[in-house]
C-alpha cells in the first residue's frame, strides 16, 4: 500500500482504528463464530481504507462502518447460498465444560434468543440497545425510515421476550436480581 495516497487521509484513518472495538462488538452479532466476526471486521476495514476517499465530511465515521460492514456480510451470505460450506456449528470449537453459574446461564438465553431474530431485527437491537446507536444513525446504517427502526426495535424486544418467557422487560430485571441476592447468599459473585 502507497502510504503517500493516504497522506491527506490521516485523522481519518485513526479514526476508523479507534472505532476497531465497535466493528468487532458489530460483527459478533452478525457472526457466531469469534473467528468469521474477526474476518467480517478485517474486510469491513480493508474496504473502508481503500475507499476512504469516498468518505464524505460530516457524515459519522461509525454509521459509515457499519453500513460497509452490514453490506460485506449481506454479500457474504448470498455468496454462501452458491457455496456448500462444512458444518459451521462444529462441537470442537465448543467449551468442554460450561460454566454453571444462573446468570451465564440466562446470558447464553438472552444471546440465542438474540441469534433467533431476523437479521433485520437483530440488527437493529444491536444497534440500538448495546451500542447506543440513535435512531437516525440505525436508519442511516439499516438503509430504511426511522419509523421503521422504532418499530423493528419494539418488535425485537417483543419476541426476545416472548422468547425467554417473561411478560415485560421489568420482569427480566427483577429474576436478575433475584439471581444476583441468590448467588451473594450462596457465597457466589454477583454478575452486577
Amino acid at each position: 500500500m502507497n502510504l503517500n495516497l493516504m497522506d491527506g487521509q490521516n485523522g481519518e484513518v485513526d479514526s476508523v482504528v479507534a472505532l476497531i472495538p465497535a466493528l468487532r462488538a458489530f460483527a459478533r452479532s452478525f457472526c457466531r463464530n469469534p473467528n468469521d466476526a474477526d474476518d467480517l471486521v478485517q474486510e469491513t476495514l480493508v474496504k473502508a481504507i481503500a475507499n476512504i476517499h469516498k468518505y464524505e465530511e460530516g457524515t459519522r465515521l461509525k454509521s459509515w462502518l457499519f453500513t460497509i460492514m452490514r453490506n460485506t456480510f449481506y454479500t457474504r451470505i448470498r455468496m454462501s447460498k452458491r457455496e456448500a460450506p462444512g458444518d459451521a456449528d462444529c462441537v470442537s470449537g465448543q467449551p468442554i465444560v460450561l460454566a454453571t453459574q444462573e446468570w451465564t446461564l440466562r446470558g447464553r438465553e438472552v444471546e440465542a434468543a438474540i441469534e433467533r431474530l431476523s437479521p433485520s431485527h437483530r440488527e437493529v437491537l444491536v444497534l440500538i440497545g448495546m451500542h447506543g446507536v440513535s435512531y437516525e444513525e440505525a436508519a442511516e446504517v439499516c438503509g430504511c425510515a426511522i419509523g421503521t427502526v422504532k418499530s423493528r426495535l419494539n418488535r425485537a424486544r417483543g419476541a426476545v421476550l416472548e422468547m425467554l418467557g417473561e411478560r415485560s422487560a421489568g420482569a427480566l430485571v427483577e429474576s436478575s436480581d433475584w439471581l444476583a441476592s441468590e448467588a451473594s447468599s450462596s457465597g457466589r459473585i454477583s454478575p452486577r
